[in-house]
């Protein structure tokens, strides 16, 4: 399986496979877990940290000097919470990369309180996906599972709140070409504290 993984100069950091949204634009919806040449399917089996650490010593050591460290792979990363703060942690310990989180931002919905504060210590930035600016096509686009849909907006607005609060550089994000409203995406992150910027949709195979 592959948990570790370079892109763009950055290395990535596949934790898990779980999502809380089934988004309309996600490779996996198509039934793919490559990108950019790389299989990302955990096969239901989730890396520990010590075996994300290693990954990461293995390719440094080999001579990449990654831009950032950034958690992010076919996953929710927030959804193994306690292997993210373990291995950020120690790898703000060790090194002095960036560390980046890219989200969803259902993260304190889904552990039932305020996430921000305990990533706060390690994380130096958060990408938050937006993807909607209204709860109405939230659901649509964004396709939450039933037990968190009827929050699931608000919550997201909440978690980028708190971030603006806790994290050094929040940026919010919604994917071109899907019919959203550029403006009014931009309106709402700035209201919300958070930096903004659109991301363009690509095949990752």
């Amino acid at each position: 399986m592959t948990i570790v993984y370079q892109f763009k100069g950055s290395l990535y950091i596949n934790l898990t496979n779980r999502c809380p949204n089934a988004c309309v634009f996600c490779a996996k919806s198509k039934g793919s877990k490559i990108f950019n040449g790389y299989n990302l399917d955990l096969g239901g089996k989730e890396p520990t940290a010590q075996e994300v650490l290693a990954e990461i010593d293995k390719q440094i050591s080999s001579g990449f000097t990654p831009k950032e460290i950034i958690f992010c792979g076919y996953g929710e990363p927030t959804m193994a919470l306690p292997v993210l703060l373990e291995v950020a942690k120690n790898l703000k310990a060790k090194y002095a990369y960036p560390l980046r989180i890219n989200t969803l931002g259902l993260g304190s919905l889904v552990w039932g309180r305020d996430i921000t504060k305990e990533l706060a210590p390690y994380i130096d930035k958060i990408n938050i996906s937006l993807n909607a600016t209204d709860n109405e096509n939230w659901l649509k686009i964004v396709r939450p599972a039933p037990k968190y849909a009827e929050k699931s907006f608000q919550a997201m607005q909440d978690f980028v709140r708190c971030a603006a609060k806790n994290i050094k550089e929040v940026a919010v994000s919604v994917v071109s070409n899907q019919g959203i409203d550029i403006k009014k995406a931009e309106e709402l992150a700035r209201s919300l504290g958070a930096k903004f910027f659109v991301r363009e949709y690509f095949d990752a195979e």
